[in-house]
């Protein structure tokens, strides 16, 4: 579906339409839209979500081949130091929400012939 605009240059634009699907595929899954692309200096959350009692950071990842691993795989120990960073930053400057349990969530997409693309969703797939 969106090999057609693979290239180096064009990777940020595929960066950017799968992190808008993802957050329309959450919202149908009942969550609710905090923010996207929230930057700091500590790095980058790709989606906040509020699910019920909990504030969820969504790192989203893409792989149009399983070449260099899934997207799952992809989230090791280094960014997952990286996301915890951007999240104290962001409730830093947010204490309104300090109350809110969180959770970091991981959205992998793939390509699928039949429907676009095929997502796998880890709830709280790594801790704090």
């Amino acid at each position: 579906m969106l090999e057609k605009w693979r290239t180096k240059r064009c990777s940020h634009q595929i960066g950017a339409i799968v992190e808008q699907k993802a957050r329309r595929w959450l919202q149908q899954r009942g969550l609710q839209l905090i923010a996207s692309n929230y930057h700091c200096t500590a790095g980058e959350i790709d989606i906040i979500m509020r699910d019920d009692t909990h504030l969820v950071f969504v790192e989203v990842r893409y792989r149009s081949k399983n070449s260099f691993g899934d997207g799952l795989e992809s989230v090791d120990a280094r960014k997952q130091n990286k996301l915890h960073k951007a999240a104290a930053c962001y409730l830093f400057e947010n204490a309104a929400l300090n109350f809110l349990p969180c959770r970091f969530d991981v959205m992998a997409a793939r390509p699928d012939n039949h429907t676009g693309l095929h997502w796998t969703w880890i709830k709280d797939a790594f801790t704090t």
